[in-house]
């Protein structure tokens, strides 16, 4: 993941993203509205979304214009309008450490700063990059909603089924990561067969991402996840990795929060989504058009992957 962030075209086009998102945000009318958006966009993150967009455009040997920039930045727009939404339907107070807009500006607020923030990724998409790159990114926001009101519905459900959670999570997280690729393959211009190659690269991947993240919060501390660990299963979210553990024990879901949590450290959770990430990103690498240059994104699944896995291994070994 780190060579794709730090490649220096990479680095050269996020500092651009970064300018336009801060002009797209802080465009309202009203100066708290653009305060709000402001936390949500300052609050960190790695802007991998963009990021991808913009390998995109490099790996089809494009440079990242006008266009392509502010298609990235309107990514990272809908993502961050994503992550208040996702705050307010948990009642969550923290995001990577520091109390989140719901908490501190009351719900109201939050969500009308959210609502403003999707909106003006899809204007900014309309007017500044092109009819194809608006369509994509207003279809994905409909994914997003979809993906989001599934998992809402198999909340408190312990008979919840894989393929159940892997629709929302389709919806939810990687329809963005494939509207990341799509997006950078319009913008390059790329043949109809190399933009639905990249589309499921992206899809792909961005499973990978969500699986991952999803184990992370059932494995690792609080203070590393910058969040209150293992509130999907606090929250009776129950997320891909666990149902696939459940599979090796049915008794896995009984019991309170904690229970779970406890028998999770004991069973074969780690290994066995790890495997299960790993055959995605296989996946996802073999979609990519062969006759560019993928190398950056080729390696980024496998990279995520074991960085994932090193996380929980020095965790392992602290405790």
């Amino acid at each position: 993941m780190e060579r794709l962030l730090t490649h220096p075209a990479i680095v050269a086009g996020l500092s651009k993203v970064e300018s336009r998102i801060e002009r797209l945000s802080g465009s309202s009318t009203l100066p708290g509205i653009n305060a709000g958006a402001e936390r949500i966009i300052q609050a960190g993150g790695k802007r991998l979304r963009p990021a991808l967009t913009l390998g995109t455009v490099l790996a089809f040997g494009k440079a990242a214009d006008r266009r392509a920039v502010t298609a990235a930045a309107c990514i990272e727009l809908i993502h961050a309008a994503s992550l208040i939404h996702d705050d307010l339907m948990d009642g969550a107070s923290q995001r990577r450490g520091t109390p989140t807009l719901n908490a501190t500006l009351g719900q109201g607020k939050a969500l009308v700063i959210g609502d403003f923030i999707l909106a003006r990724a899809g204007l900014a998409a309309i007017t500044a990059v092109s009819k194809p790159v608006a369509e994509v990114l207003a279809a994905t926001t409909v994914e997003l909603a979809e993906g989001q009101y599934l998992e809402a519905v198999d909340q408190f459900n312990r008979d919840r089924t894989e393929e159940s959670a892997l629709r929302s999570i389709t919806g939810k997280t990687a329809a963005l990561f494939r509207a990341s690729c799509l997006v950078g393959a319009l913008c390059a211009k790329a043949s109809p067969e190399e933009r639905a190659k990249m589309a499921v690269y992206g899809e792909k991947f961005g499973l990978v991402f969500q699986i991952l993240d999803d184990l992370l919060d059932l494995t690792l501390s609080s203070e590393t996840l910058g969040k209150p660990a293992g509130n999907d299963v606090r929250q009776s979210v129950y997320t891909l990795p666990l149902l696939r553990a459940r599979g090796a024990d049915p008794h896995l879901l009984d019991g309170d929060a904690e229970t779970i949590l406890a028998r999770v450290r004991d069973s074969g959770i780690v290994d066995d989504t790890l495997a299960y990430c790993r055959d995605l990103a296989a996946q996802a690498v073999d979609a990519l058009p062969a006759a560019k240059d993928v190398g950056l994104l080729a390696d980024l699944p496998g990279s995520y992957i074991a960085k994932a896995a090193d996380m929980i291994s020095t965790r392992a070994r602290a405790a």
